[in-house]
């Protein structure tokens, strides 16, 4: 069930001005609002291919992440994996890039630490450990931006693991919830009580990511 948090200003395309919204939770009251420029740690590579324009999270007033998409998302032919939401996008394309201004976490609950990395398209394996983790096997994993300065990139799963985990600092790869929108509609919102889901468009195609949250929520 969706909970609606407290929304301020109307729906709009996902173009600036973007919706604002914000409801408290847990003694958490994130909001959403437009981003400044790109880090200088981006290479300038990946820079040409993301929206000058991002998003900003604040948690309570304080920043606490901003994320730039890129402008279009590269195709191929569909892949035959199931219970995938995008499966014309091929794992280990860039999606997009985050910067963590304070101390962060993945959708494990891992710790991030502040900085920027950017956001690579992958599929979670489709085994027992992993059974029930997610209701769709779309994920975003993070990887350092000091050394992933290839936008035409697309690493193997198992690449692209092992450079997650340098920013996770763990055996496992930091992770975001990212799938497929089913409307057009742009937006932040609320969702099962503790996360925080961004709504927008990359290219033509609508996708929502889960930006803050609880594991296992």
């Amino acid at each position: 069930m969706v909970t609606m948090g407290i929304m301020k200003g109307a729906l709009v395309r996902w173009i600036f001005p973007l919706l604002l919204m914000s409801a408290a939770v847990w003694g958490q009251q994130y909001k959403a609002d437009k981003a400044g420029p790109l880090p200088p740690e981006v290479a300038s590579g990946v820079a040409q291919v993301l929206e000058k324009s991002g998003f900003q999270i604040t948690n309570n007033g304080a920043k606490y992440c901003e994320v730039w998409f890129r402008a279009e998302l590269p195709g191929a032919a569909a892949s035959k994996e199931p219970n995938v939401t995008l499966p014309h996008v091929p794992v280990g394309t860039l999606v997009g890039v985050i910067r963590f201004n304070a101390q962060g976490s993945d959708r494990r609950g891992q710790t991030i630490q502040p900085g920027v990395y950017l956001l690579r398209y992958g599929i979670m394996p489709d085994n027992e450990p992993h059974q029930g983790a997610a209701p769709h096997r779309d994920f975003l994993l993070l990887t350092p931006a000091g050394e992933d300065q290839d936008p035409n990139a697309t690493p193997n799963f198992d690449a692209l693991v092992a450079l997650s985990r340098k920013a996770s600092r763990t055996p496992h790869p930091a992770v975001l919830s990212f799938w497929k929108a089913d409307t057009d509609a742009a937006g932040f919102w609320q969702q099962s009580d503790t996360d925080w889901v961004l709504q927008t468009k990359i290219g033509d195609t609508p996708i929502a990511v889960i930006v803050a949250g609880v594991a296992g929520s």
